[in-house]
């Protein structure tokens, strides 16, 4: 009989075992059915027709090979289950791994990061105290004359915010002491009260104490102590040296 190619299946290790029962059943049924129910001598007569199977040992056949295909297809998906799970675990856990190290890389390159800004804000630190040494160190200098006397007089009058002019203080000073910082009058009304006109500027002790500015010397004959204190009582009688133009 010709057989189609669609209709053929290869046989398993189970199937063939399933063959094997059912062929060792069928030649104990022959076995059986040979030998008559009344025997009463152990000579037997061949059996000469077909065999009779009954429809139970047929369902026995029949339930036994369905029972150990199950059985196969049973363990056959336990297995491929076990596979699946191994499969899923080793993912799950090469995905926690990558995880962690993508962690651990982002918390070491937030640490280089971290410290990169503290190393830069050390040294603009250092580089800030440096210019701010360099600053104190290189100190402004003056001039030790009549000129360099005005301008430091000047810097402190800015400081201080006191009014004038390199030009109001200096023609106050050619009409006061000629630019001499020891010069002194002996003879007006101040000197008569025991309180002489001294420096610069002319100016009486009680004056100058008055008007004295912080960080200068406390010496009517110092010249930059002398100028400041007699520019700030000038402005604040006349509003400034500039307005002086004659004894004050």
């Amino acid at each position: 009989m010709p057989q189609n190619s669609r209709y053929r299946r290869t046989l398993t290790k189970h199937h063939k075992i399933a063959i094997t029962g059912v062929a060792a059943l069928g030649a104990a049924a022959i076995a059986f059915s040979a030998v008559p129910g009344n025997a009463q001598t152990t000579t037997a007569e061949p059996a000469t027709g077909k065999v009779a199977y009954s429809s139970q040992q047929i369902k026995d056949v029949k339930a036994s090979v369905t029972d150990q295909l199950a059985s196969a297809s049973l363990k056959a998906e336990a297995v491929a289950a076990k596979k699946k799970a191994a499969a899923e675990a080793a993912a799950k856990a090469a995905a926690q791994k990558k995880a962690e190290a993508a962690k651990k890389a982002a918390a070491q390159a937030a640490a280089k990061k971290k410290a990169e800004q503290a190393r830069k804000a050390k040294e603009a630190a250092s580089r800030s105290a440096a210019r701010a040494q360099v600053k104190k160190v290189v100190k402004k200098t003056y001039a030790n004359n009549l000129d360099g006397w005005i301008k430091e007089a000047l810097d402190i009058m800015d400081k201080h915010n006191i009014p004038g002019t390199y030009n109001g203080l200096y023609r106050n000073i050619m009409r006061e002491s000629s630019g001499n910082p020891n010069a002194i009058n002996n003879w007006d009304i101040n000197a008569q009260n025991g309180v002489p006109s001294i420096g610069l500027l002319q100016v009486i002790k009680p004056t100058f104490n008055a008007y004295h500015v912080a960080g200068t010397a406390w010496s009517q004959y110092d010249p930059v102590a002398n100028l400041t204190a007699a520019a700030n009582y000038a402005a604040d009688r006349y509003g400034s040296i500039d307005n002086v133009n004659s004894a004050y």
